[in-house]
C-alpha cells in the first residue's frame, strides 16, 4: 500500500468537483486501499478522494479504534431523514489544527456503490452520519472552512501558508 499526499487548504484542487466512478476494477480497489492506509497513518476517521488529488466520487471511513471496520463508499448520495440539525464539531486532515462547528442533518439515508459496483443503502446518524456528510462535501468541492466566518477563514489560510513556508525552508 502507498501513503498518498493529502492536499491542504488553500490548495485549489480541493475545490474541484469529483466525477462518478464507472470502472469497478483492481485499480479502484488499490485506490481505496491506499486511501485507507493514508487515513490510518494520519489518524483520521474519513477521507475523500478529492483530498488526495483523485477527483472521483470515492470515500473511505473507519470509526473503529483499531482499523477493523473500514467502509468504502463509491458514488454516494444521501437524503435527509430528520430535518432537525445537530451541531458537529469537526476537524479535517486537509486543514490541520482547525476545528469548526457545523450544523449537520441528524439522520440520513445513504445510497452508494461498493467495490463490486453493487448498490448499497445505509441509514446513518451520529458520528457516522456527520462523517459521511463531511466527506461528501469534499467530493462537491466544499470545505470545512466554508462554514466559518470570512475572518476565521482568512486567519486559518494565513496560518497554514506560514506553516508551509516554514516547512519548505527547512
Amino acid at each position: 500500500m502507498n501513503r498518498l499526499n493529502i492536499l491542504t487548504f488553500p490548495d485549489p484542487r480541493l475545490r474541484k468537483k469529483a466525477v462518478p466512478i464507472t470502472a469497478f476494477d483492481k485499480e479502484l480497489e488499490k485506490k481505496a486501499k491506499d486511501m485507507l492506509f493514508t487515513m490510518y497513518e494520519d489518524k483520521g476517521i474519513g477521507l475523500a478522494a478529492t483530498q488526495v488529488d483523485i477527483h472521483e466520487r470515492l470515500i473511505v471511513i473507519d470509526l473503529s479504534k483499531d482499523g477493523s471496520d473500514p467502509l468504502v463508499i463509491i458514488n454516494p448520495s444521501y437524503e435527509v431523514l430528520d430535518d432537525a440539525l445537530e451541531i458537529s464539531k469537526e476537524g479535517c486532515l486537509s486543514i490541520p489544527t482547525f476545528q469548526q462547528e457545523v450544523p449537520r442533518a441528524k439522520k440520513i439515508a445513504l445510497t452508494y456503490q461498493d467495490l463490486k459496483g453493487q448498490t448499497q443503502k445505509l441509514t446513518a446518524d451520529g458520528l457516522l452520519g456527520f462523517c459521511i456528510q463531511h466527506e461528501i462535501d469534499h467530493l462537491n468541492g466544499k470545505l470545512l472552512v466554508d462554514y466559518a466566518s470570512s475572518l476565521k477563514r482568512s486567519r486559518i489560510k494565513e496560518k497554514l501558508m506560514k506553516s508551509k513556508d516554514v516547512n519548505n525552508k527547512s
